[in-house]
Parts: structure tokens; C-alpha cells; sequence
């Protein structure tokens, strides 16, 4: 995603949480960690981007007295430096339904109700198993 063009607030802005957490189902706690986990994410997009940027200026033959400014480098430090901060980004994101959730627990849950019902199959393919069994001691037996 391109968050230089985003329409994030630049600053800290007060929002009502309950209102924020109905995007998140209700629950106050599940939008704190939904935000925190966008936010890193976000941030470290925007890192990788910056650090990218940042290869191109360097010089493989650098030594602590070597360095010096680059006036272009500070120019793109300056400007990531006044993005919107991630957690503004991931806010705005979740009020403009940009972010896609998915609950892990009812995928435990299909994942459980496989699991039994692979245990019931199981025993099922025993039962199977030993009848087979003794059909091959009986083929086994009528080649003989």
C-alpha cells in the first residue's frame, strides 16, 4: 500500500474507543491487538522502503571517518519522518474497513471437529483392517 498517500492524521487525534471497537466486533481488547499487530506490520513496510532507499546512497567502502551527509539522504530520512506514524495508519485503516479480519478460533474449532472425525474413521478403517485381514489369510490359505 502507498501510505504517503493516506488520509491518517499527521498527529494524535482523541477517538471514541467503543466506536473504534465496533469494527473490531464489540470487543475493546480484540481492537488493540488487531491495530497493534496492522501497526507493525505497517511499520515495517514502511522500514524495509526506507532502508531500501537508503542502500542506494551507500558506498561499500565507508569507515567511521569517512562519513559524511548526503544532502538527498536526509531529505528522504526528513521526509518518512513525517509520515503519519503506523498506529495512526492502522486506525485509519480499520475506520475506513480496510482491514480484513479472520478468527482463528473457529478454525481451531473446524480443525477439532475434523480431528474427531477422522478418529471415528479411524476406527472405522481398524474394523475394516482386521476383516481384510482375514481375507488375505484366506487368500493366502487358497493359494496353498
Amino acid at each position: 500500500m502507498d501510505y504517503k498517500k493516506t488520509n491518517a492524521a499527521r498527529t494524535t487525534v482523541s477517538r471514541d474507543l467503543q466506536e473504534l471497537a465496533e469494527h473490531a466486533g464489540g470487543n475493546v481488547y480484540e481492537l488493540i491487538a488487531i491495530l497493534k499487530k496492522r501497526a507493525s506490520q505497517i511499520g515495517v513496510e514502511i522500514k524495509e522502503e526506507l532502508v531500501a532507499k537508503l542502500d542506494e546512497f551507500a558506498t561499500p567502502s565507508d569507515t567511521l571517518e569517512e562519513v559524511f551527509e548526503n544532502q538527498e539522504q536526509t531529505e528522504i530520512s526528513r521526509f518518512y519522518e513525517r509520515l503519519p506514524k503506523p498506529t495512526l495508519i492502522a486506525i485509519q485503516e480499520m475506520l475506513e474497513d480496510k482491514i480484513y479480519l479472520r478468527e482463528k478460533k473457529i478454525e481451531e474449532d473446524i480443525d477439532l471437529d475434523l480431528e474427531e472425525g477422522l478418529e471415528l474413521e479411524e476406527n472405522t478403517d481398524l474394523s475394516e483392517e482386521s476383516a481384510s485381514d482375514d481375507n488375505d489369510v484366506e487368500t493366502t490359505s487358497e493359494a496353498k
